[in-house]
């Protein structure tokens, strides 16, 4: 039996491309970004202009966060002070979407700004500071997190409407062992996140919901969003905050671009924490 859920609005923000939503523990609250409006979140009331595009604000072992943005890698300290660490991105393309590993590597994925079909890629960002890339010929690269045991590494590539499990171990991804295939009709993968039972939630653009599959690719969950364009999600124990957007929408909707929470019956790991390199 499918469980439905309604998620219930937690702030009006209009966001413009909210997303990366991750509980930093260091501060017990919620960091999220609104990528092209190049801000930083935090629902302790605090907010940072980046100055350009953010697809993510990793929380760290030190002060402040681990920036993916449009030209690659910067570190962004409480003070609002913005310091590049890594540029690697091609012109034309930006970060999308970007999370820690268990051990506390950050991994980020690449897209082109007009969406191009293949450019762009996964990495993994190593010390040096360099990034090793482990997957390419993406178009969306999107959600990522890992199961429980970290032994598999969900992600997906939006355009395929696939989220892949693949096998892996010290920082290293392998080959897919699992595949969840998201029904046309439903709308189109975006952020995920992984809970303590080991199922895969879901914002699925375009759907107005989250879905929550279990590992073996069973749909037990359906949390319906007042706000079309959903983002991705993270966990607060038991609280699942979710994100969505304005862009493209065809229709006015009051609640968009707005962050959003629903209380489950489940709990998810708050994010991990980014090591700086050494």
């Amino acid at each position: 039996m499918i469980r439905t859920l309604e998620a219930e609005l937690f702030q009006a923000a209009g966001a413009q491309v909210g997303e990366g939503p991750a509980w930093d523990v260091r501060h017990d609250c919620l960091v999220w970004v609104d990528i092209t409006a190049g801000l930083v979140h935090l629902t302790d009331g605090r907010s940072y202009d980046a100055g350009t595009h953010v697809g993510a604000a990793l929380p760290t072992e030190g002060d402040g966060w681990l920036l993916a943005t449009a030209e690659g890698f910067a570190m962004l300290d409480e003070d609002g002070t913005v310091t590049p660490l890594l540029e690697f991105v091609e012109p034309g393309l930006r970060c999308n979407d970007a999370k820690c590993d268990p051990s506390g590597k950050a991994w980020v994925g690449t897209m082109s700004y007009t969406e191009a079909p293949g450019a762009g890629s996964l990495y993994r960002l190593d010390p040096g500071p360099s990034v090793t890339p482990f997957l390419s010929g993406l178009t969306i690269s999107n959600g990522m997190d890992w199961s429980p045991d970290g032994a598999t590494m969900w992600f997906t590539d939006s355009v395929t409407r696939v989220v892949t499990g693949y096998a892996y171990a010290a920082g290293e991804l392998g080959a897919a062992v699992s595949r969840l295939e998201i029904d046309p009709s439903y709308g189109m993968p975006d952020g995920l996140c992984v809970d303590v039972d080991g199922c895969v939630w879901v914002g699925l653009w375009g759907g107005g919901r989250v879905h929550r599959y279990t590992p073996d690719g069973r749909l037990d969950t359906v949390v319906t969003v007042p706000a079309s364009q959903v983002t991705s999600c993270a966990f607060a124990g038991s609280t699942l905050y979710i994100t969505s957007a304005v862009h493209r929408l065809r229709e006015p909707e009051p609640l968009a671009g707005g962050l959003f929470t629903i209380e489950t019956s489940t709990q998810g790991p708050p994010a991990t924490l980014w090591k700086p390199l050494r």
